[in-house]
């Protein structure tokens, strides 16, 4: 037994030391629970009581031995494949870099950018609400009734019967006449979302920017004049507006605002499909209900809200007839802008 021990170490040091890779399987050959040292050792019981020290001294010293030639030939093996990488994986810093292509704003980002730049520099304030709203805020606080059509199913998405994605930033509206005492004067843009079927003309994701403005005296006068000057700044000082009447149930009276095409200065072109004017936002004096429903007496202060897609304004400005061609994340077309 004492020669097989010597054998064992001969064999068990010779491998290691030649080993070039993993030295688990040489591991598990020696010293695992079937390995050939473990073998030996499991026959010690048939040694006599004067035999079974001795023998086991030296089946210690050849485990030991073992060990110690695994731990040196492992910090080998090592530093050799370090060596290795450094010289694989070696990285010329002198080699010419590629330049970064550099990005641009989108149309989309741009026009929200400047729309709500120009508002600020009139005294509006920014001010935001979440995009998964409550079905009081989103209707019931804007005078729109259990049977109103945007409260289909169909047409909206709800998350609960209670809640849902909200269809307007007008929600904004209410959460600041809540907030605020006024004079209040703010602007709320951010995403909203219809259940429509993506086309030319309707996305169910889009963006919109929304103004509202409540204070004593506020009347139709000081809406066009706002209006009127935003136009002016956004399109191009010789930029006309037309207010045509119309149906919203958040204000009363309300109006639909077209400015003179800012192409053809009103003539008719392909830009305003040969209208010389081109539709960009409704508007209208806030409802005195709308008002209650914000904490607000309607027999002291009066106000006024529009609303507007940042999407019209931006395909507008940048003479884009698709709005799906802006969602499509087409470098091609992203670059002409």
């Amino acid at each position: 037994m004492k020669s097989q021990l010597e054998q064992i170490k001969i064999n068990a040091v010779a491998e290691i030391n030649a080993a070039e890779t993993s030295l688990e399987e040489i591991r598990i050959k020696y010293l695992g629970k079937k390995g050939e040292l473990t073998a030996i050792l499991r026959g010690m019981g048939s040694l006599s009581h004067e035999e079974r020290p001795i023998i086991g001294a030296i089946a210690n010293e050849v485990r030991n031995s073992i060990e110690e030639a695994l731990e040196i030939r492992g910090a080998e093996l090592k530093k050799l494949a370090l060596a290795k990488s450094l010289v694989d994986e070696k990285l010329d810093v002198t080699y010419n870099a590629v330049n970064p292509v550099a990005g641009h704003i989108h149309p989309i980002t741009r026009a929200l950018e400047r729309m709500t730049e120009i508002f600020i520099d009139m005294g509006f304030s920014v001010a935001e609400g979440p995009e998964v709203e409550t079905v009081t805020n989103n209707f019931d606080a804007l005078n729109a009734p259990a049977d109103h059509p945007s409260r289909d199913f169909q047409d909206t998405f709800y998350i609960t019967e209670s809640t849902l994605l909200r269809t307007q930033t007008s929600p904004v509206q209410i959460r600041a006449m809540r907030g605020m005492t006024p004079p209040i004067r703010i602007i709320s843009p951010g995403r909203v979302y219809r259940s429509d079927v993506a086309d030319a003309s309707h996305s169910p994701m889009f963006h919109q920017l929304e103004g509202l403005v409540v204070d004593k005296g506020i009347t139709m006068g000081d809406l066009k004049g706002i209006l009127s000057q935003f136009a002016k700044t956004m399109f191009g000082p010789e930029t006309k507006t037309r207010f045509r009447p119309h149906k919203f149930p958040v204000t009363e009276p309300s109006a639909e605002v077209d400015v003179s095409c800012f192409v053809c200065g009103g003539k008719g072109c392909r830009l305003c499909k040969g209208e010389g004017w081109m539709e960009i936002l409704g508007s209208g004096m806030v409802h005195p209900e709308v008002l209650r429903a914000g904490g607000i007496d309607p027999d002291i202060y009066t106000g006024f809200a529009f609303g507007m897609g940042v999407e019209r304004v931006a395909m507008v400005m940048s003479g884009i007839d698709d709005l799906r061609l802006l969602f499509e994340n087409d470098a091609r077309f992203l670059k002409q802008f």
